[in-house]
């Protein structure tokens, strides 16, 4: 291990990328804790122990606890992502978007600009909904979690979080530009990756406290093994189709070379839970500002102690993961650059009948896919409630963990590899998804 770790450093240009990707995540780290003007922070503390649960709680696992003391960073990378998710989603509906697309690096560039302003405008939003509702919050001992309110509270609460989340989009591009893996993703992994020792803190506590038996606790960590070890299977798992091309010699003569078309297992990666997530969290996030009946009950069927919410949580996933599935892979565009490149699927024609063995194909890659996400998103929470385990385990915080972590070490390992060292693995390589 130290002998692995030593060559890791002797190779200059990635010692120089973990060292930048370290100190932007200090200072990530460092302004997770500078708190926005006006906020009582131990009131603020108090009103979020009891929102695990709903979409406030969601979205303060992202930003590693920063939403939940309000800080600068309070809002996360999260609008950047909202963001570049509308805008992938409107390439299809609007022309526009979809021929900026297809221009290689200028559309890109576009795009991204576009994607900038979009985030802008949704932190506004959002921060301006925040400082709006934190004005009619208390305490559980009932004192007011915002000193100040009125407009000028509104607007100062609005710009902070917007500039926060506009400094963290620039800190992720510079993480994407100097740093190991895709700048945004490391982000949300560190924020979760933040929230660990807390909750390794809370769960001795308990343990020494009699409120966790020890059981209970060894059964849940196997569980998490388990949960662990079925996420990094299937994230590191493809469909290959072979495809063939035939390459004339310069004396007549034709040689064929096969290569491979990887399909992911999961295609469409941890995107259909945060949509699933994000729209089932409403209700409880709803009856914490309001207490009619109704509001209430509708909160309960979509809470984890009714059955209900896990039907539908599943029936969410499977759906976002086709239509997400269905934005990012366009089986006729994939068929028509394989025979434009000269390559054909054996036992397959060129055009219609590639495109439609590669939709059948990835149709039913899809459909495991959406399983293995549903599983994720619902067995944790079933554990929870099972066993009464008094800390929050979340799948889609596992998925993104390991996500992530695959990702930098394939970075690091074809670093080695390219510089004449042995790899992580003597035998196959580790193939991280990228960006979420």
């Amino acid at each position: 291990m130290f002998r692995k770790i030593e060559e890791i450093f002797s190779i200059a240009e990635l010692r120089k990328r973990i060292l930048w990707t370290l100190f932007f995540l200090f200072v990530y780290r460092v302004g997770a804790h500078v708190p926005t003007p006006g906020i009582d922070g131990e009131a603020l503390s108090q009103f979020f122990a009891q929102q695990s649960g709903n979409l406030l709680g969601f979205f303060d696992m992202f930003t590693g606890g920063a939403l939940s003391k309000l800080t600068v960073f309070g809002l996360g990378v999260m609008p950047y992502i909202s963001a570049s998710i509308i805008l992938e989603l409107m390439t299809v509906a609007v022309p526009h978007l979809a021929e900026l697309k297809k221009r290689g690096q200028e559309g890109r560039d576009k795009i991204t600009r576009y994607t900038r302003y979009g985030t802008v405008l949704i932190s506004m939003i959002q921060g301006l909904g925040i400082a709006i509702g934190l004005e009619g919050m208390t305490s559980p001992g009932g004192a007011p979690v915002v000193m100040f309110p009125g407009m000028g509270f509104r607007l100062l609460t609005a710009l902070t979080l917007t500039t926060g989340t506009i400094f963290l989009m620039w800190l992720g591009e510079k993480i994407t530009e100097k740093g190991l893996g895709n700048g945004m993703s490391v982000l949300i992994f560190a924020g979760i990756i933040a929230g660990f020792p807390s909750a390794v803190s809370r769960s001795v506590t308990l343990l020494k406290s009699g409120e966790l038996q020890l059981i209970i606790l060894i059964i849940v960590l196997g569980l998490i093994f388990l949960v662990t070890a079925a996420i990094v299977f299937m994230e590191t798992s493809h469909r290959r189709i072979p495809i063939q091309y035939v390459r004339k010699g310069g004396s007549g003569s034709s040689a064929a070379t096969t290569s491979y078309l990887p399909l992911r297992l999961n295609p469409a990666g941890v995107i259909p839970i945060i949509f699933a997530m994000s729209i089932l969290a409403f209700p409880s996030t709803m009856a914490t500002f309001s207490q009619d009946p109704l509001v209430q009950k509708i909160s309960y069927w979509f809470s984890p102690s009714h059955v209900f919410y896990y039907v539908v949580t599943v029936g969410f996933i499977v759906f976002f993961t086709y239509f997400y599935t269905s934005i990012i892979f366009n089986p006729d565009d994939i068929a028509d650059n394989i025979n434009k490149s000269g390559g054909v699927i054996p036992g397959k024609r060129p055009g219609a009948e590639t495109a439609k063995f590669i939709d059948f194909t990835l149709s039913r890659l899809t459909f495991v896919g959406a399983i293995y996400l549903g599983a994720v998103a619902i067995l944790p929470q079933l554990i929870i409630h099972s066993f009464s385990v008094p800390f929050y385990f979340g799948g889609t915080s596992v998925l993104i963990v390991i996500g992530v972590g695959m990702d930098m070490i394939s970075k690091i390992e074809a670093s080695l590899v390219t510089n004449n060292y042995d790899g992580f693995l003597k035998k196959g390589r580790i193939k991280g998804r990228g960006g979420y």
